[in-house]
């Protein structure tokens, strides 16, 4: 076990100078089995952070996304989060002022992320395989630049069924309606 921590300690290390190093604007850290964001990387990465615009933290096992990981890398523009067990968002996330796109894909989510409402540059949002019943459609209609939504396989409820063009200015990718069973 401890040899298996250490080579992903390694490997995560490696990945962080290489964007570092070669002044990269993107950290990849997906399938590190990381199950927080290691504090070790906001000091090793400190002279480069305002130049991370993409960070890829997808199938890893994290459980948060804490405050100081979204004050810390304020420049991104897309953020992908997807195949973790994250539930919410902190609400920081409102502070990334560039942020064009997030994919919180097979997740934990049961409501949709509600601080990504107010992110003002958001183009893309992927929710697909989370638990997401209900979506607060007056505040997504209101997001000026959204593009589009995806909800496939998600409870969604009939409401958001009922959001069509001209309604929501995004596309809205929701999964086939299950035939209501006869009785």
């Amino acid at each position: 076990l401890h040899k298996r921590m250490g080579e992903a300690v390694a490997r995560v290390a490696r990945k962080v100078n290489d964007t570092v190093e070669n002044k990269t604007d993107s950290l990849d850290l997906a399938n590190c089995k990381l199950m927080a964001f290691p504090v070790g990387i906001y000091k090793a990465m400190r002279s480069v952070t305002e130049g991370i615009h993409r960070i890829s933290l997808a199938n890893n096992e994290l459980k948060s996304i804490t405050s100081r990981f979204v004050t810390t890398f304020s420049q991104l523009t897309e953020l992908n989060l997807a195949g973790n067990y994250l539930h919410r968002l902190p609400e920081e996330i409102t502070s990334l002022l560039h942020l064009r796109a997030i994919d919180l894909s097979r997740n934990r989510f049961r409501r949709f992320p509600e601080p990504l409402a107010t992110v003002p540059a958001l183009e893309t949002i992927d929710l697909e395989e989370n638990e997401i019943a209900e979506v607060p459609t007056d505040k997504l209609a209101s997001m000026a630049l959204l593009r589009s939504l995806n909800l496939r396989a998600n409870p969604v409820g009939p409401e958001v069924r009922l959001l069509v063009r001209p309604l929501v200015p995004f596309e809205l990718l929701l999964s086939p309606e299950e035939p209501i069973p006869k009785a």
